[in-house]
């Protein structure tokens, strides 16, 4: 079995200085991590259009590729709705291979180097994340951000769920949210009449003619080389640069590294959309679905010095609900039976489906869509945040009656592929798909809700075409090529 101990060597030592009472565990996770991330990269080699991937063949045990090279890589039968780390090995000519990252460094493709640090770097933090969990049984969370912090595992289906190039040991057990860590943002002065804000920059986040920007300690620390005097405390979400803050709203700050697949930094022209953005999406909430508010948003005019505040979604959960990330709903002990399922998703694909219909396509992936819970585990309603990944159709609105703003030209489109792999790619591909965690209970659960969405272009093409979904890894690997890249999955409705 094939082993780079590189990144995983680099985290022991690491681990040793600051937190040695995590080494065992940390070295007992690292097995379980490698199988999590080769799951997601045999996904991708077995479905993303890869320009070196010649041809896929089953076999009697599993899948064949052929590579144009003429080498062979073989593994197991691929679920691209999967979310368990099942694949534990793969064959190339042969040769096992139990570690993404030397599987990825041998295949000597294009780019390969690079992914290949990236993926030793994901198994890495996995292990580490999944190290520094409580041991003993935790009790149910009060609020949503401790949810959020329950999500250890990154993203369900790319290879990079973990990758957090440029953080230190010690910056991920301080900065991550699953370590449940506090972070102090500092807020950096600057003078009014520097910035663009746009919404209501809240009074305490003023001094006179300065603007208080809320900087991510990492941040200050690496890109932007200062430190504010004055210090704001919050709780991280998933995205790690977005924390809630106590009894308040909740900030997104920038952080010019790449997490996963971005650079999480703000640009002028998110700041500058904002609110814009928040106005036009209020009145398309309806009973199903409620989108968090923004509240202001600040900038220097640098993508590196930003923010933007908005609601927390629990503004919208009444007596005795509960507001979930529907990445976190795996984690809540709820039965995942057929029956929830179908209920579950009878609701997201009919609130989702609801607004491309009018012209707005959700990037409703498990981050960005959160679900209200009864006090009895009932999806009642579902709340969307961050808005500046949606797209907007102008055609289809002005069928409808809706008055479009004026919106960034990235997020406006006519092209009827562009808007259904937006929401399809993200709310089947990602956030139902990682809910059911396979093939069977995601197209169970879609046949039941489909059957009550209005017979529409949309619907059809749900029904009866394969399913997009971003080719994550095939981004990755093309780092000169701009927008997405998507891949065709079997569709899952039977």
């Amino acid at each position: 079995m094939h082993r780079s101990p590189t990144a995983e060597a680099e985290v022991a030592d690491e681990l040793a200085e600051v937190r040695p009472d995590l080494a065992g565990r940390y070295a007992a996770e690292l097995p379980g991590a490698r199988a999590a991330v080769l799951t997601r990269l045999w996904r991708a080699l077995t479905h993303e259009p890869l320009p070196w991937v010649e041809r896929r063949e089953p076999t009697g045990e599993g899948r064949l590729l052929r590579l144009r090279d003429g080498r062979r890589l073989h593994g197991p039968v691929p679920d691209p709705y999967a979310t368990a780390g099942y694949v534990t090995a793969v064959r190339l000519d042969g040769a096992a291979y139990g570690d993404p990252a030397r599987l990825m460094a041998d295949l000597r493709v294009p780019h390969g180097a690079d992914l290949a640090r990236e993926l030793g770097h994901s198994v890495a933090s996995l292990a580490l994340s999944r190290a520094g969990q409580p041991t003993g049984p935790q009790g149910a969370p009060a609020r949503d951000w401790e949810w959020e912090q329950r999500v250890v595992d990154g993203h369900p289906y790319h290879p990079n769920c973990r990758s957090r190039p440029g953080f230190s040991v010690a910056e991920q057990l301080a900065y991550a949210p699953e370590h449940r860590p506090v972070v102090e943002l500092g807020l950096l002065p600057v003078p009014a009449a520097e910035c663009l804000v746009t919404g209501e920059w809240p009074r305490s986040l003023r001094d006179g003619g300065r603007v208080m920007v809320p900087v991510h300690p990492w941040q200050a620390a690496h890109v932007l080389k200062r430190q504010g005097g004055e210090r704001l405390a919050g709780h991280p979400l998933m995205s790690l640069r977005t924390l809630a803050l106590p009894g308040g709203p909740q900030v997104k700050t920038a952080l010019s590294t790449r997490l996963t697949s971005s650079v999480r930094d703000i640009s002028v022209g998110s700041v500058a959309a904002a609110m814009t953005l928040s106005q036009f999406a209020e009145p398309l909430a309806d009973e199903r679905l409620c989108f968090t508010r923004t509240l202001g948003a600040v900038t220097d005019g640098s993508p590196d010095l930003a923010a933007v505040l908005r609601e927390s979604p629990e503004t919208y959960a009444r007596a005795g609900e509960r507001v979930v990330p529907v990445a976190a709903l795996p984690l809540t002990g709820l039965p995942r039976d057929p029956g929830w399922l179908a209920g579950f998703a009878r609701l997201a694909m009919t609130a989702g489906m609801r607004l491309l219909e009018l012209g707005v396509a959700l990037e409703a992936h498990g981050q960005n869509l959160l679900v209200v819970l009864s006090a009895s585990g009932v999806p009642v309603r579902l709340v969307y945040r961050d808005l500046a990944d949606i797209r907007v159709s102008p055609l289809r609105l002005t069928r409808h009656g809706v008055p479009l703003p004026e919106l960034p030209p990235r997020i406006l489109t006519d092209d009827e592929t562009a808007l259904r792999r937006k929401l399809f790619g993200s709310l089947v591909g990602g956030a139902l798909a990682a809910v059911a965690g396979s093939a069977p209970a995601l197209g169970a659960a879609l046949e039941s809700a489909v059957r009550e969405l209005p017979d529409t272009p949309d619907r059809a093409a749900l029904t009866s075409e394969p399913l997009p979904v971003k080719a994550l890894t095939l981004m990755r690997l093309s780092p000169g090529a701009r927008g997405d890249r998507w891949a065709l999955l079997p569709n899952p409705l039977p």
